[in-house]
């Protein structure tokens, strides 16, 4: 059965599938790989298979948001893929995380209202542990330290308070971005197994928020350069996880 919004069916995609949120991301991950081909395309959602040293995924963008993130793992879990990395951008709460930084979520406040459809908040929303350290080892296998522990994905990018973002902070979470916690809920719910990496693209405590000195560009020169390094792990995951 073709999926309603993805456009694909079963045996169009592979059993792990990097989540980037950008459809433009899409095509810089398979730019890392060989033999990719674009597979459906549809609102917010691009599709594409490709290798990895020997390794077969998908990649496929989720748009901004647990709604559409959410979509995408419905829609991608029907048809066969049972892992899933999300590759992202978030937004640092501690003072000593600077932009470009890498963090690897070991769990998702539930600040958003999606994964709150498919169950109580006081469920954890928690990637699957091998994910987890795959990514974490990936970090080690290219020379990068990332900063390892929680954060919250919230609904309102631009609804994020002082209190907010000194409530996050004081209680040691590490970054606010805005699908993993929904991501989890939905892969431990279904049995299947996520984690997520993202680059910091601003630090909220120190008021430099995306967008505040890039002008005419999403992202900060900085943190664009090291969305190439974030992908240069998850791919690295990916292997490791296929071993």
């Amino acid at each position: 059965m073709t999926q309603p919004h993805l456009l694909v069916e079963e045996g169009d995609v592979h059993d792990i599938a990097l989540i980037p949120g950008d459809p433009g991301r899409v095509d810089r991950i398979a730019g890392h790989c060989a033999d990719s081909e674009v597979v459906a395309e549809n609102r917010e959602y691009k599709l594409v298979n490709a290798t990895y040293e020997g390794v077969d995924l998908t990649i496929c963008s989720t748009g901004i948001g647990c709604p559409s993130a959410a979509i995408a793992v419905e829609e991608l879990s029907n048809v066969g893929v049972e892992t899933f990395i999300r590759v992202g951008t978030t937004g640092a709460l501690q003072h000593d995380i600077e932009i470009g930084d890498m963090i690897v979520a070991t769990g998702a406040a539930k600040n958003e209202g999606t994964s709150k459809r498919y169950e109580a908040v006081e469920y954890p929303a928690v990637p699957e542990f091998d994910v987890m350290t795959a990514l974490v080892h990936g970090a080690e296998a290219n020379d990068e330290d990332v900063h390892v522990g929680p954060i919250a994905s919230d609904d309102a990018y631009y609804a994020e308070t002082d209190e907010y973002v000194q409530d996050w902070e004081d209680a040691g979470i590490l970054s606010v971005e805005m699908e993993a916690a929904t991501v989890f809920t939905l892969a431990r719910r279904k049995g299947l197994a996520a984690g997520a990496i993202c680059t910091v693209d601003g630090n909220l405590v120190k008021g430099t928020q995306k967008g505040t000195d890039t002008e005419d560009e999403e992202l900060p020169e900085k943190a664009k350069n090291n969305v190439g390094r974030a992908i240069d792990i998850s791919l690295e995951a990916v292997r490791a996880l296929q071993d």
